[in-house]
Order: C-alpha cells, then structure tokens, then sequence
C-alpha cells in the first residue's frame, strides 16, 4: 500500500458512532469535541498503559488536547504511529534532563507581551495561545494553553501601537498558539490594523490548522484574507499521512485565493528521520503545490529527548535527498538559536566539539547546541 492509499484509508474510514458527516467537517464541531481524556482518545484508538499513565502524569504539566479530526488519523493499534507519537502523551517526556523552557530565549527578546523580535526587520506575533491541538515537541509549550499567556484585546492594541511606532519592522508572523483559532471577525480586526501601518510590507500566518484541522480553512476565510495582501502562509506537515484530501482542498483555498502557501516541518526521530519518509513527505507536499520551506532540527526543549537526533544524521539525510527529487522539494535544514535561524550547511555550519554541535548565526555569533550523537556513535 502507497502512503498516499494509506492516508486515504484512514480518512475515510468510517466516523466514529454518532457522529455525522455535517457535524465533522464543522470546525466549531471539532474544537468543542477535542479529545481530553483517556476516555475520550478511546473512541480512536487503543490507548496503551503506558499512553494512559503519561496522559495522567503529564497532562497537567504538558497540556494534553487533540482535534477529532486528527485522531481519526492515528493507528488505532500501533502505538509507534508517527501520528499518534506527536500528539499522545508519553512517559519519556518525563525523561528529558537537558531540556529547557524557552530554548530561544523569547522571553528576553519581547519588547511588549508575546512580541518576539530576533532580526531588525521582523517580528513574530504571538496573538494567542490556543491550538486546535497541542503537540508533544511544540516551542511554546510553556504558554500553549495558560491562562497567563493569552492576549486580550487592549494587549493586542499596545503590540500593535509598539509594531507602529517601530519603523524598522517590516514583516510581521502572526503566530502563537495558531492565529486562525481566532474568528474571522477578530482576526479581521487584527490584519486591518497591521495592514494600515504603512512600513508593514508583509503579514504572514504561521498555522497548523491545515494539518490538523482542514475544515477550519473556509472560502469565506481565504476570501477575507485576500483583502489584506501580501498574506503568506506557513503550514506544519510532519508526515506524508498527514497530507490527506481535506487537508489538499484547505492548501488548495489558500492558493486560490493568491496566498502562497509553505512548510516548515521538523526532524524528528522515528517520525521523519529516514529518507523514504521525507522523500514521501516533500513530494506529497509538492504535489499539492506546498513548497517545502524548513525543516527544523528539532530544539534542546524540555519533554523531547526522545524526539531530537544528530545534526549530523538531518545533514546526511537531505544530502540524500539532493538528485533523488526535485531540488525545490527539499526544504533547508535549519536551526533555531536565540540569534535566529541557522541554516545547517556551510558555512554556517562549523562541526562538532564533543557532545556540541558549533554553528555561526548571521550576526556573527559562534553558538554551541548541545546535540549529543547516538549511542552508537554515529550522527
């Protein structure tokens, strides 16, 4: 079976009882049904002791929240699903003693709440703090779902009156939590403000929405973006099965709507980390007219060791990848310092010092990531 037929299958198979076709591709539907409780995950899939004890452990540390939609996606039996790996809880999180808060020092870099401003001239706008799920890597996980993070409306207005009279900004990322959690009445609100100020040339959107819940993407949406451009898009694919039919006709909205539409995914182990995955992942998204953007190494944050591998192994895997597809398929392997990105080639790359992998940021910095090779010895 195609990874394609595969992702296919699992869409269509049948609803879970009582529940209709209506009520499913209703997006208020999926965000007031999401998955909570073991009793709940239940209804998808066979939750293992050791997902039912994490989700009791962890849930109250590492928030614990998945769409419908989603988990229709998951194996039901095989707990080693890529699917079911990055949004179900697992004991190892509990495992991770180099793991960090706030890898990137967002905090520090915040001239007003939840704006983040690495580069002179962008910025990124964490509007809320609410996702349609909440992933096991997330950056944010510290604010995803915390009370103290939100952003009400008069904390919208002071980033906004700060993005105004900070002339240098050009490029704004509205990103969070996911901005089209949001109304399209409230994030409207939002872009005419931004798309007023006159030294703001671009406004992009950074979501998972097409991924984890494609029926949010309306034409009415796409329609109300279009006032606004230039409007980009990025969206977070991790998996070939993730980019199924609904998930295309939301990519597919945006597009026609004149909103170019990216990805940024991240490395991962045991979900993305072997050529014939990422070769499935980056065609797949071609095929669909996402162009692969980043892929990140995955960040020294808290909960994830289980997750992040070698630097070196992403260097040899997308080196693979050059001549077995097409050269705009393959996204650059990026990482995220508190400095900014650093793509993971020369000459930015510098080698490792033991346990540490060394990197020069554009601005000069030597930064040193711990990113310990495998037991085995190998990157």
């Amino acid at each position: 079976m195609t990874r394609e037929s595969d992702a296919h299958q699992l869409e269509t198979r049948d609803l879970p009882d009582g529940i209709d076709r209506e009520d499913w591709e209703n997006p208020t539907w999926q965000l007031r049904n999401r998955i909570r409780t073991v009793d709940e995950l239940a209804r998808y899939i066979d939750p293992t002791p050791e997902e039912v004890a994490a989700i009791e452990d962890l849930s109250r540390r590492f928030r614990f929240v998945i769409t419908p939609y989603y988990a229709h996606l998951m194996s039901r039996e095989d707990p080693s699903c890529p699917l079911r790996r990055q949004v179900v809880p697992s004991l190892e999180e509990a495992q991770d003693e180099a793991g960090l808060a706030d890898p990137l020092d967002e905090v520090l870099h915040s001239p007003v709440k939840n704006v983040i401003r690495v580069y002179p001239d962008r910025i990124a706008f964490c509007v809320n703090n609410e996702c349609a799920l909440y992933c096991r890597y997330c950056l944010r996980k510290r604010m995803v779902g915390d009370v103290d993070w939100s952003m009400q409306k008069k904390e919208l207005q002071t980033a906004l009156d700060w993005i105004a009279v900070t002339p240098e900004i050009r490029d704004v990322l509205l990103t969070g939590g996911d901005p089209l959690v949001y109304s399209d009445g409230r994030l409207e609100w939002l872009l005419e403000r931004l798309h007023a100020i006159p030294h703001v040339e671009l406004i992009r959107l950074g979501t998972r929405l097409p991924v984890t819940l494609p029926y949010r993407v309306t034409q009415e949406l796409c329609d109300m973006l279009s006032r606004y451009h230039p409007i980009w898009v990025n969206t977070h694919f991790n998996h070939p099965r993730e980019i199924t039919s609904a998930a295309a006709q939301a990519c597919d909205r945006l597009l026609r709507a004149g909103i170019p539409v990216g990805n940024q995914s991240v490395l991962m182990r045991g979900i993305n980390d072997d050529l014939e995955t990422m070769r499935a992942l980056c065609e797949g998204l071609v095929r669909i007219r996402v162009r692969p953007y980043y892929c990140y190494q995955a960040q020294l944050l808290e909960g994830t060791s289980h997750f992040r591998v070698p630097i070196e192994r992403g260097l040899e895997l997308f080196r693979a990848l050059r001549g077995r597809t097409s050269g705009f398929a393959i996204p650059q392997f990026v990482l995220d310092t508190p400095h900014g990105k650093v793509p993971l080639d020369y000459p930015f790359w510098r080698g490792r010092e033991g346990q540490d992998a060394l990197m020069e940021t554009w601005d000069g910095h030597i930064w040193r990531e711990p990113n310990p090779l495998d037991s085995a010895g190998e990157g």
